[in-house]
Parts: structure tokens; C-alpha cells; sequence
């Protein structure tokens, strides 16, 4: 697993190689194998003979670590705190065989493996725009249990420290050397052993500066007044961003304070605290159920159909250059696939290859990408008016304004040119897919492709199957959207497909609730309290209420004589046709709207619906808010629409920003109780309506002891 050598000099190279596996990894389990390394290393330094350590690796990572499925499982606090005061143990060892050590990080390094990388004296990484770096915790609801947060907090002073271990970027090597975290970059692995060799070569004793006499922590501790003031604005800032909804971050500061006022080994012990709590605590377990399990499971390919070779699409054709077609061809263009963009005149089409050369600008101003790379993936975009540009491509994706002649317009000229392998497929956000197909004279190669605006920051694209749409197409459009990095979930041409049906019913939530008396600004402050990106009626007025209304009239036909209104209708329809007031694309709404980018609740709002609520029960309202969302994803799963628990969750955080904390709309039931669920959902419906009739779907999991 670890090769030794020694040279000359007296340097030692480890290189880790773990056999029978793709990636290296740490964790309690394997750490052990370092000891007799480590107390070797320790011997050397006593004979003299040892000068430095190079830690590298032989695997395109350098090394990875954690073991999720065991801290998900354990509920035991004294056996994650033994777990974390080993990793802690070993990485403290590294700092003390009395010599300097050099992480040459030639691949990932991330979570423990970033850890370990942070023990070391000094960290060079090769300068590949495919290594990430860093401490990606949060992103499970997690931080650092063995050292990461306090080594930070010595190397970069609280506020940086914080900054970093709460946004959970994985950052690429030039990203990592701006903010602090590694101390050089290499062109090349062997520049980067030659680098590590020469550092090594200058130092006389290693010491780090918690171990030094009078070493200080950048910008002092909790206790000197500018950062005790600094600590008041990060707490305020983070019960504002995230109305405490995330323990996680409240975690990392409190570490970060407690143990800026004590000895580097007791800080340490803080930390193992903070952490061993953290695993704890119920949110956690959600966010790692669904970042983690329902994430890989997704992709893996749960739901992919199997017996198909993978896709590999090298050239795909987007038509139409708006908002949409230019977030899909960025979206390509950054993961080195070729795009023809299409749209009415060659002149418009620019216009999305000049969006595209922004976004690769930006990427290049803050080392996400070297200059050289971004012209270089730039030179795979080509624009065109012609429909014969397409000849060439695997996949074709129609992102014009949705209208159904438009649409059928366009995929009559364009399955004239594309090859019988070629698939097409629709941005659509509203009609059909088995509608748009029937222009079509291959259906079996038509597929919905539902990206989400904006394009380049939501993860998530639903892939629509319609009648006819084939299982390999499925299963191709599957592979492209894994090929984007972006998350795959399968859904069935049912109205508002999966995402949208469900955000609907926030929004129309929020809307009855204002229809029955509340204020508006509370409505809004409810919902973001409740751990939604936005209030319902911002939400509303995002989506446009003309079209808020369409996907309730669509499942008026959708469920026929069993259909029961909505009470929020009659609001939508006051706003829209007797106020004339339709949404944020016309500049007014619920809201009212500066040069359309800074909002305000519209000023007379409260003349239309009055506020007639002196009194208010704020649990109860974020409840009925997060209800409707759960009851009609729950539905979803059992008409088919969503097939797994996985793409109901993943679905519903980053489609429409279900709460993460939550972990997503079905595992909210299971974090809720499946019982106390469906008891409330019977108070909810006395008190409201049908909309909140518990789906039979429980009512059998119940009886039959499951969750999802």
C-alpha cells in the first residue's frame, strides 16, 4: 500500500498505492498501516539519517477519505469520538517525526485526505485543472473531525478559516494556492518532486506554528476585541443566511472560537467534540442520506436502463441562443464537448457564443480555468442559421420559446439532416413530450431534456420519456447528462412533469395563505425561514402566475371529475386579469420590480387582499408550506411520475430548493415519523382541505412497517 524509498539526500518518498482499488483512501480502518511507518521515520531521525518526507501518490488521486456508511450507521458518541481521536492521533504523528514533511499532491485530495495533506509542513499540488482540493463537509452536513478546522484556523485566522470550511468548494490547485490552503503549484509531477525535494533540502527543523514558543493564530483569538467583533457579524450573518437551519456551520464557528483560546491539543479535542455531536444530530443524517446514498445511487444508474453501452456524445446541436440554449451550450462547451448553436440569424446565435466567452472569462479570472483552456474550449463552439450544420451531431437539444408550432417547426427541419443514431430532444417546461412527438417520424428517439434555470449553477435535469420514447434513448439521454456532470432523474410525461407539479404547490400554498388574511412580508419570511431559497410569492412571480395557473388547469384535466380547485385560484385570476399584474418577466407581480433586478412586495397589495390575521401560529404555517410540497411529491411516486426515493430528494433540493437540511421531500417523512406525518395530514385536511389527504401510498407503507 505505502512504497518506501530513500535517496541520497536522506528524503524518503511515500507513495501510497493501495491495491485493488481505483482511489487511494483513509479512515480509521486503514490508518493503522501508517504506524510502523511512522515509528520507523522516527527511528531514522534519532540515527540521523533521515533529512525529509515526500508523501505522493501512484493513482490519479491522492487521497481520499471517510467512511460515511460507518458514521451513518454508529449512533454510539463514544465510538465516533474513538474514531476521530485515532485520525487525529496519526496526523498529529506526522507532524512529529522531527523532520519537514511534503504533501506532492498529484490528484483529489479531499475531506481526511485533505486533512492529512494539512498535517504536512508544506503542500505542493500539480497544476491540473482536473485535481479539487479542500474540505467538501458541508456539503453532506458535515465539517472536520481530526484537525482540519484548527490546523485552518493557525494557517489562515478564523474569518478565512470559516469562509472555507462553510462553502464547501472542492477548489482546483491555482484556486487552492489564492485562498491559502497549499503553498505551491507544479507543472509537472516531476517538477513537483523536484519542488518538494529543493523545500526540503532549505528547512533545518520542522516545527509547526502551533507547536512553536509565542506562535499565534493570523488575526488573534476570541478573545482580542476586533475579533470578538468579527465573531459577532459571522453569527449574526449566519443565522440571516441560514435562519439556523444548519448545524453544520454553527459547529465549524464555535470550533473555530473555542478553540482559538486554548493549546493547539485541546483545540484538537474541541473539534472531536463538535464533530462527534454533529454526526449526531438528525439533520446531519439527512443530508447524508441524500448527498451521499441518493447521490450515488443516481449516479450509478439506479434508474438507468440497463443493457445499453454507454454514450458518449462528441458533437450535440442546441437551437435557440436565449437564456436557456446558451446555459445548455456553456454547460457542454466547459466539459469539452462540441456545439453547434443555432439560431434565426447567425448574428443572434452570437449572442450565445458571447455568453458562453463570458462564463469562461469569469472562470479564468478566478483560476477555475487557465486562459489557454477557455480559448481553447471556446474554438469547440460553432454558430450557424442553418439547419445543415447539424449533420454531424450525436444529439440534438431544441431550447426554443415554448410554443407548440415553434417546437414542431423545429423538429420537422431538423430530423431531416441528423443521422438515424442522432437523438432529439426538448427543453420543454410545460407541453407534453408524447404531444411534441407526434411531429415527429421517429418518436422512439424523442426525449424531454428539462434543464432549469440558470443553467450553469442548478445540477439537475429532469429526463422526460414520453409514449414512444424508446428505453435506449432514455438511457442515452441518461449518459449525456451524466457526461455534463449534471443529475439525472427520469420522469414520466405526466403534467408539470416532477419539479415543477410539486414547486406549484408551494407557491400555491403561499398564495391561499395570503388569500386568507396574512401578510404578505410574513408569508415570504415564513418560507425562508422554513429553509426555502425564496418566498412563494417571489416564487410566483419568478415562474410568471399565468403559468402557475396553466399547471393547475393542467391537472384539472389530469385528475377530471375528482378535481377540486385550488383556493388560491381565484387570487391568481384577480391579479392576472382583473389587475393585469402577471409575474417578474412584465415587471410586475406580487412584487413590484427596479429595472427588473431589485424587488419590493408591491406597496398596494394589502388594498386587494386585506390583512385580516392579528394572530398567527409561525410552525404551523411553515408546516402547511413544506406539506403540500411532500404530499404531491408523494403522489408523484405513486402515479410513477418519480420512480426511486433517490430522485424524489435529489429532485426536489436542487430543482426547486426543497430544504437540504431536510434532506429532501421523502426523507423529510422519514425524519417527521411516518405516523405523526399522516396524523397530521388528517388535522391539516379538517382544517384546510383535501389538498392535504395523506396519499394511500403511506397508508400502506404504514401498514406495512416501511419507509422511504
Amino acid at each position: 500500500m505505502i512504497k518506501y524509498k530513500k535517496d541520497t539526500d536522506n528524503i524518503v518518498t511515500l507513495t501510497i498505492d493501495m491495491k485493488g482499488r481505483q482511489e487511494n483512501v483513509i479512515n480509521h480502518n486503514n490508518c493503522d498501516l501508517w504506524r510502523p511507518i511512522i515509528d520507523h521515520l522516527q527511528k531514522e531521525k534519532k540515527k540521523g539519517v533521515l533529512k525529509g518526507i515526500i508523501i505522493t501518490s501512484t493513482k490519479k488521486n491522492f487521497l481520499e477519505g471517510g467512511d460515511l456508511e460507518y458514521l451513518y450507521t454508529t449512533k454510539e458518541a463514544e465510538k465516533i469520538y474513538e474514531l476521530a481521536t485515532k485520525l487525529s492521533q496519526f496526523f498529529r504523528d506526522l507532524e512529529h517525526p522531527g523532520v519537514s514533511v511534503v504533501a506532492a499532491i498529484n490528484g483529489n485530495a479531499l475531506g481526511l485526505g485533505f486533512e492529512m495533506a494539512l498535517a504536512c509542513h508544506h503542500r505542493i499540488a500539480l497544476d491540473s485543472s482536473d485535481i479539487r482540493l479542500g474540505h467538501p463537509e458541508i456539503s453532506f452536513g458535515l465539517m472536520p473531525g481530526s484537525g482540519g478546522v484548527i490546523r485552518l484556523l493557525w494557517l489562515l485566522g478564523l474569518e478565512k478559516a470559516f469562509h472555507i470550511l462553510t462553502n464547501g468548494r472542492k477548489y482546483r490547485p491555482r484556486e487552492a494556492l489564492k485562498v491559502g490552503i497549499i503553498d505551491e503549484v507544479a507543472p509537472t509531477h516531476k517538477d513537483m518532486l523536484e519542488q518538494a525535494k529543493k523545500w526540503l533540502m532549505s528547512q533545518d527543523e520542522a516545527i509547526r506554528p502551533w507547536d512553536k514558543s509565542g506562535g499565534r493564530i493570523p488575526g488573534g483569538t476570541a478573545n482580542h476585541p476586533k475579533t470578538i467583533r468579527l465573531i459577532q457579524q459571522l453569527t449574526a450573518d449566519l443565522s440571516k443566511n441560514t435562519y439556523n437551519n444548519y448545524p453544520a456551520h454553527q459547529s465549524i464557528l464555535d470550533t473555530l472560537v473555542e478553540g482559538s483560546k486554548v493549546d493547539f491539543d485541546t483545540a484538537l479535542k474541541v473539534e472531536r467534540r463538535q464533530f462527534t455531536q454533529l454526526i449526531l444530530h438528525p439533520k446531519t443524517s439527512n443530508m447524508i442520506k441524500t448527498f451521499w446514498y441518493d447521490y450515488n445511487a443516481i449516479k450509478k444508474g439506479i434508474n438507468r436502463p440497463k443493457g445499453f453501452g454507454k454514450f458518449r456524445p462528441k458533437e450535440v446541436g442546441v437551437i435557440g441562443a436565449g437564456r436557456m440554449g446558451s446555459g445548455i451550450t456553456f454547460c457542454c462547451i466547459k466539459r469539452g464537448i462540441k456545439v453547434v448553436l443555432k439560431d434565426v440569424s447567425k448574428p443572434i446565435a452570437e449572442l450565445g457564443k458571447k455568453y458562453t466567452k463570458e462564463q469562461l472569462a469569469v472562470r479564468a479570472s478566478n483560476d477555475t480555468i487557465t486562459v489557454q483552456e477557455a480559448i481553447s474550449l471556446l474554438d469547440n463552439l460553432t454558430t450557424t442559421e442553418k439547419t445543415e450544420n447539424f449533420k454531424d451531431c450525436d444529439l440534438v437539444i431544441e431550447a426554443v420559446y415554448e410554443n407548440e408550432m415553434i417546437k414542431s417547426k423545429a423538429i420537422k427541419e431538423t430530423e431531416k439532416i441528423i443521422d438515424e443514431y442522432a437523438l432529439l430532444g426538448t427543453n420543454t417546461i410545460s407541453i407534453p413530450i408524447t404531444k411534441l412527438a407526434k411531429s415527429s417520424f421517429r418518436p422512439e428517439k424523442y426525449v424531454g431534456l428539462h434543464f432549469f434555470y440558470p443553467v450553469e449553477d442548478v445540477p439537475l435535469v429532469e429526463i422526460v420519456k414520453g409514449k414512444d420514447t424508446s428505453d435506449e434513448t432514455i438511457a442515452q439521454a441518461f449518459d449525456f447528462v451524466r457526461a455534463i456532470r449534471k443529475i439525472p432523474i427520469i420522469v414520466k410525461d405526466a403534467w408539470g412533469f416532477y419539479a415543477a407539479r410539486v414547486q406549484n404547490t408551494y407557491i400555491l400554498e403561499g398564495v391561499t395563505l395570503l388569500q386568507e388574511g396574512y401578510p404578505a412580508a410574513l408569508i415570504e419570511n415564513l418560507g425562508l425561514q422554513a429553509g426555502m431559497p425564496k418566498g412563494a410569492l417571489a416564487f410566483a412571480d419568478d415562474m410568471s402566475l399565468k403559468m402557475v395557473l396553466k399547471y393547475e388547469q393542467q391537472a384539472a384535466v389530469h385528475y377530471g371529475s375528482k378535481y377540486v380547485a385550488h383556493p388560491a385560484v381565484a387570487t391568481l385570476v384577480t391579479m392576472t386579469e382583473e389587475l393585469g399584474r402577471t409575474g417578474r418577466f412584465k415587471g410586475n407581480g406580487f412584487y413590484e420590480y427596479v429595472k427588473n433586478e431589485s424587488r419590493m412586495l408591491w406597496s398596494e397589495l394589502g388594498e386587494h387582499f386585506m390583512v385580516t390575521k392579528e394572530s398567527f401560529d409561525s410552525q404551523e404555517i411553515m408546516e402547511r408550506m413544506l406539506f403540500v410540497q411532500v404530499i404531491e411529491a408523494i403522489w408523484c411516486m405513486q402515479e410513477k411520475v418519480v420512480n426511486s426515493a433517490a430522485e424524489a430528494n435529489l429532485g426536489s433540493v436542487y430543482g426547486w430548493g426543497f430544504p437540504a437540511f431536510s434532506g429532501g421531500v421523502l426523507q423529510y417523512v422519514n425524519s417527521y415519523g411516518l405516523d405523526a406525518f399522516i396524523k397530521k395530514c388528517s388535522v391539516y385536511k379538517k382544517k384546510y382541505g383535501p389538498r392535504f389527504s395523506a396519499p394511500s401510498l403511506l397508508k400502506k407503507m404504514q401498514k406495512e412497517g416501511k419507509e422511504f
